[in-house]
């Protein structure tokens, strides 16, 4: 858990953010976006260190943090030891997830407990453990990433989903139970915004256009939406959803199924 600040090493006089996940992907925008507004990033990362290191020395302020986010012993330690040390820690945002697919008439028992594990208990653990140790006394704020499909649903990826529904059910229960009334605890549901599964990138520009606006929803986009967030201007348990308008269609099939079968919607 050493540190392993960016180039100017300045954590103390900035806000701090905990993003799981923060190396890659939406993970790894979330990061580049903060560190750009001023805020010093803790990077978690399980496996991809070497990404990890080189965003964190990109930025003006940042470092690194490893942890298995299906070890439920190591969260608790690490979130205790990590408010301890970050006096001014005021934000968690849980983007970290696994995505495998299984079918809704064969759920597979093994890719159900990693999901299970990683997308659901683990952001609720972290966010308790959060809303109990981190110091800073103003409004802190909990960002736990869901997805459209919790008003969109469809049949693919069947424990992911699941998955996601728990994380979202939790968001209002997590926000009723805060500690101060400052605290904000929101949820974030994006659509297709990156290559995901097995799909190639020229896939893409179909399936992420299969949405109300018939446009792709940009990384860009999510990024502003959580410092958004981090205002706190919302009603504290309200999800966001970031999608083009794809939440308020009723698609069949997962967006990259829909679009090698040559749907429009």
């Amino acid at each position: 858990m050493a540190p392993a600040f960016g180039s100017n090493g300045e954590s103390m006089n900035r806000p701090a953010v905990l993003i799981t996940g923060g190396a890659q992907r939406i993970g790894a925008g979330l990061s580049q976006a903060f560190g750009k507004a001023g805020w010093h990033v803790v990077i978690h990362y399980r496996t991809s260190r070497a990404e990890a290191e080189t965003l964190a020395a990109s930025l003006p302020s940042a470092e690194t943090i490893r942890f298995d986010l299906a070890d439920t012993h190591e969260l608790s330690g690490t979130v205790a030891a990590l408010a301890k040390r970050l006096p001014d820690w005021q934000m968690l945002i849980n983007c970290a997830a696994v995505f495998k697919n299984d079918s809704v008439t064969a759920l597979d028992p093994s890719t159900y407990g990693r999901a299970m594990a990683v997308n659901a208990l683990a952001p609720a653990l972290l966010a308790q453990g959060f809303l109990h140790h981190a110091q800073y006394t103003g409004g802190r704020r909990v960002i736990q990433f869901t997805d459209q499909k919790l008003d969109n649903t469809n049949p693919d990826f069947f424990s992911y989903t699941m998955s996601k529904h728990a994380v979202g059910g939790a968001i209002p229960m997590l926000s009723m139970a805060r500690p101060r009334p400052a605290d904000r605890i929101y949820g974030l549901a994006p659509g297709a915004i990156l290559a995901s599964h097995d799909q190639a990138e020229e896939e893409t520009d179909v399936s992420h256009r299969l949405n109300l606006l018939r446009r792709k929803t940009g990384l860009d986009e999510i990024c502003d939406a959580a410092l958004f967030l981090a205002g706190g201007w919302l009603e504290s348990g309200t999800t966001l959803f970031v999608d083009s308008g794809q939440h308020l269609l009723r698609q069949q099939r997962d967006v990259i199924y829909l679009a090698r079968e040559g749907a429009t919607r």
